[in-house]
């Protein structure tokens, strides 16, 4: 066949054996459909390098099979790989995905308008611009929030930042640290706010009293700024930081002042990037799944748009990872 000529849906549904609605059926994600006869057609259509026409198709359905990412930035690990999780959760149903970030003036309100004109059928919200989604104006737009309280007007999914915190600081406490100071995210993110609530009760389970935390950005320089702040205060033998960036800026801070970790001061981090195993020395950190939080933010979206289903779902546990810094 000329590489220039267009694969049909009929091309398909002749060498698949089955009609021309069994092929539309699959190209459009229909859960009406024999699985055995869905692979069959799918396989066929890989074969021929069949293209479902997406103007063609959105004429049909009034879906564009569009999905929309909302984020402050990009620039940020969580938010990447949030973005990467999605892009191939939604290629495997079928959706592309258009991104939207904020930048410096926040405005989601602006976002949302954006997508609406591009015609997505819903769009994901994740990170610090999830409390901005909570006053927006986002009618029109099927929305899926990551990390944010429950709301009516969309569904919340996320990871339980709170327990991970907890588990993070009860490793501290009972390694036999008298006290754990804290590396904290910023003040508007709710991830951070939940991390530092964990913090909190595993101090307050303790009988214990929380110091005051020290605020960071995420980045690993405001992490070394906040780690150096707690040495010089002096007593500091045991930091959770917020996220594994801040904890590199920990273990740089720790270095510079003489100390060794984990002997001096034991650094724990949160999310447990790829290189965190790198670190010197490698760094405990606690484990989110990024792979998995993407996957149920596209099917949690793809599931009101297709079927109007909207069940909210369980928050996902991280895990603790064990390394040599704590």
């Amino acid at each position: 066949m000329p590489q220039s000529a267009r694969v049909s849906m009929a091309m398909v549904a002749a060498k698949a054996g089955v009609s021309g609605q069994t092929v539309s059926r699959v190209a459009n994600g229909s859960p009406r459909v024999d699985p055995g006869t869905r692979r069959r057609v799918e396989q066929v259509m890989a074969e021929l390098g069949y293209r479902p026409n997406r103007a063609a198709r959105a004429l049909r359905t009034g879906r564009t099979h569009t999905l929309g990412l909302v984020a402050q930035t990009l620039a940020t690990v969580g938010n990447s790989r949030m973005l990467q999780a999605v892009a191939e959760s939604a290629a495997s149903r079928g959706y592309a995905v258009t991104v939207v970030t904020l930048g410096a003036d926040g405005d989601i309100d602006a976002a949302f308008d954006r997508l609406r004109e591009q015609g997505v059928d819903g769009a994901i919200v994740v990170n610090e611009a999830t409390a901005l989604a909570r006053d927006a104006a986002a009618a029109e737009l099927r929305l899926v929030v990551v990390d944010s309280p429950p709301d009516d007007r969309f569904t919340v999914i996320g990871t339980d930042h709170a327990a991970g915190a907890r588990a993070a600081t009860q490793h501290l406490l009972q390694a036999g640290h008298l006290l754990v100071h804290h590396l904290a995210g910023p003040v508007d993110s709710f991830a951070a706010s939940e991390r530092e609530r964990g913090w909190r009760e595993a101090l307050a389970a303790a009988g214990l009293a929380a110091p005051e935390p020290v605020r960071g950005d995420w980045t690993s320089a405001s992490g070394h700024r906040g780690a150096v702040r707690l040495l010089a205060s002096g007593g500091v033998a045991a930091v959770f930081a917020a996220n594994d960036q801040m904890a590199l800026g920990a273990l740089r801070a720790v270095a510079e002042s003489g100390r060794r970790v984990p002997d001096d001061v034991a650094v724990v981090g949160f999310d447990d990037i790829a290189d965190a195993a790198e670190f010197q020395p490698p760094l405990t950190t606690v484990r989110q799944d990024f792979d998995a939080l993407g996957e149920q933010a596209v099917r949690s979206l793809v599931s009101r748009i297709e079927s109007g289903a909207d069940a909210v779902p369980d928050l996902l546990t991280p895990r603790l990872v064990l390394r040599a810094s704590a």
